[in-house]
């Protein structure tokens, strides 16, 4: 089941009932309820929000994952269940013991499926760029040593955005839409892969003493394009706000959890793609399996 997200920007005491998580609006209004088993995101951008231990403790259980959203509305933190896995001590000793060839296959992988992505999607939006990036995907070598992913990235953002584009943390314009949107997807993935089994921090080429999701930055790198796709429709159609992203934005980015992609064959939601891709990783990781299973943009 397509697990839901629920967003919530109003000042609000959320609470845990008879299996429901229960919104009560502040000062007053109309009490709503929501199948804590329906949920599988909960994002919340207001610092009048309150919530209850319970509720944490009843959507940690039901491997829910909670963002929380800073001043300017951009999610900043997430949490997510320790134990999202049965099997998650003997995954967490094979994701230890990984061999570095291990790493640089995985990553080659992943680096070349990502710029066929972009190639698709430059395709998709009538940009120019996909021949090169082609070129640049079927070059990349083992741990991407010679940073094709680099290379593509400059010719993608600026056939996609323009030439005067410049993909940064802190900028404006299209980056304001493409950093919300990452930082969703970026919690997607952690639940995924702790629904998996696997930890979050022990990443295959990003590494960080600091960053807890280094294998979440790692394994969202292909489906970068599909956010991507909804950015670059949102800015053609509506302006981005200086002071931030509009109710109309957040809702349509925040769509991008139950859009499209196509993976082993099948036609599947995100949310779904990305479990059968982090499942697809343990098996990797455990000498089951040769591939990762992620998911294939078409042209058109």
């Amino acid at each position: 089941m397509l697990k839901r997200t629920v967003y919530f920007e109003s000042a609000a005491h959320l609470s845990f009932k008879n299996g429901q998580l229960v919104y009560t609006p502040r000062p007053e209004g109309k009490v709503r309820t929501v199948p804590i088993e329906d949920i599988g995101f909960v994002v919340l951008d207001n610092h009048s929000i309150t919530l209850s231990l319970r509720l944490i403790e009843e959507l940690t259980a039901g491997n829910a994952a909670v963002v929380f959203c800073d001043k300017l509305h951009h999610p900043t933190a997430m949490s997510i269940p320790f134990n999202g896995n049965t099997t998650h001590a003997k995954t967490l000793a094979a994701q230890l013991e990984m061999s570095e060839p291990l790493k640089k296959n995985l990553w080659k992988q992943t680096v070349e499926i990502k710029i066929k992505n972009q190639a698709a999607m430059l395709q998709r939006t009538g940009s120019s760029g996909a021949d090169a990036l082609r070129r640049h995907a079927e070059s990349v070598k083992s741990g991407d040593t010679d940073n094709r992913e680099g290379a593509a990235a400059r010719i993608y953002w600026q056939n996609l955005f323009g030439d005067e584009f410049r993909r940064e943390r802190f900028g404006n314009g299209p980056n304001r839409l493409l950093n919300y949107a990452y930082a969703i997807l970026r919690a997607a993935v952690a639940r995924s892969l702790v629904g998996s089994g696997l930890y979050p921090a022990i990443g295959i080429h990003h590494h960080n003493q600091y960053n807890a999701f280094a294998l979440a930055d790692d394994v969202m790198e292909p489906y970068r394009p599909y956010a991507d796709e909804i950015v670059f429709d949102l800015w053609k159609k509506i302006p981005v706000e200086e002071d931030g992203i509009s109710k109309e934005q957040k809702q349509r980015l925040l769509k991008l959890l139950a859009a499209d992609v196509h993976l082993t064959n099948t036609l599947r939601p995100l949310m779904v793609g990305l479990s059968i891709t982090t499942a697809s990783l343990v098996r990797c990781i455990g000498g089951e399996q040769k591939k990762v299973d992620y998911p294939i943009m078409k042209a058109a």
